[in-house]
């Protein structure tokens, strides 16, 4: 059920393409067998911040100290953590950003995308950043991935370009569906871009989509109420901070309408919604750790590579399937990385 081989047909064909040219570059500088790697400094603590667009702690964080622990950083002993949660209000993200700075911490660990990032990039320019965004280059991050330059570096996740292949699982384990329902906000720069490949996997898919632009939270219900009147038959939400913040209320409104829905991370379907797929962050967010270690025995953040995910992750709720009446294709479940039943 997670052979290698249905985790690669699985993945996108613009991620192994960068893979094939990132990943190998990155492959020397970073992925240095951990029992090599010396301690930390004796007597020495680093201090790093931790800014998250996320209201608090989850499994993300702790598999980026899992990551830490494994390089021999252990908090209260040789690295300490300054933690600032944003609750994705892009303000109080800048003014945590500008906080951290002020403490003068050795390393800012930005997450959650391109917003506190960003926020951080403006608050320092000497201050060494690591970040998690899916299109460092497009959000003005970063100049390039193999050298990104400056103070700035880290891990891009992919989130937009996964969006297409959302849309085939999607058609995959619903055959009969014709319309789908987009939920979109218009907000994000790269949307445009985003509704142009999916209407282009849509035709190809002989599916027809009704996009829902909300921009904020309170739009949410009266989305519904329109997908309802328009009778699509599954939902598809692209990714975005702001929808990830309502993930319940979304996955129970699709719930309500009775709509089998794709979406980005593996919260919407550990919530009740039908399927996610994404990125592998908790991979990633151990990764993160690599950065840091080599940042503080001396690296400069502009000549370490911006790495590509090579780790994706399909999962199914099957509860939710059984709820809405409908049969996952053995196919589809046994390429799934994971089943919640």
């Amino acid at each position: 059920m997670h052979s290698s081989q249905a985790r690669h047909r699985v993945a996108s064909t613009y991620a192994t393409m960068l893979a094939v040219a990132l990943i190998l570059p990155l492959a020397s500088t970073l992925a240095v067998p951990i029992a090599v790697h010396a301690q930390p400094p004796q007597g020495k603590t680093a201090h790093i911040g931790y800014l998250s667009f996320r209201s608090g702690p989850s499994y993300l964080d702790e598999a980026f100290r899992q990551g830490l622990r494994e390089l021999g950083y252990f908090e209260g002993q040789n690295i300490a953590i300054e933690y600032r949660w944003g609750d994705f209000k892009p303000d109080r993200v800048s003014t945590l950003a500008v906080e951290l700075v002020r403490l003068k911490v050795d390393m800012i660990i930005s997450t959650g995308g391109p917003v506190p990032a960003t926020a951080a990039k403006r608050a320092t320019q000497t201050i060494p950043i690591v970040f998690t965004a899916g299109d460092p280059v497009g959000a003005g991050l970063v100049a390039r991935l193999d050298r990104p330059g400056g103070n700035l570096t880290g891990v891009s996740v992919l989130t937009i370009a996964l969006n297409t292949k959302r849309l085939e699982l999607l058609k995959e384990a619903v055959p009969s569906v014709s319309r789908v329902a987009v939920l979109a906000n218009p907000a994000n720069p790269a949307i445009r871009g985003v509704l142009k490949e999916l209407e282009d996997a849509a035709r190809a898919l002989r599916v027809k989509l009704h996009v829902l632009e909300v921009r904020e939270r309170q739009g949410i219900d009266d989305a519904f109420a329109a997908i309802a009147r328009e009778r699509a038959g599954a939902l598809l939400v692209v990714s975005d901070p702001m929808f990830q913040s309502q993930r319940e209320r979304i996955v129970d409104l699709a719930a309500k309408h009775r709509l089998p829905g794709i979406f980005e991370w593996r919260d919407f379907a550990e919530a009740g919604g039908l399927m996610s797929y994404a990125t592998n962050l908790t991979d990633m967010y151990r990764r993160l750790a690599i950065y840091v270690d080599r940042i503080l025995k001396g690296a400069k953040p502009g000549d370490l590579p911006v790495e590509q995910p090579t780790k994706f992750e399909l999962v199914i709720n099957v509860r939710t399937a059984k709820a809405l009446g409908l049969t996952i294709p053995p196919s589809l479940l046994l390429r799934a990385d994971r089943l919640i039943e």
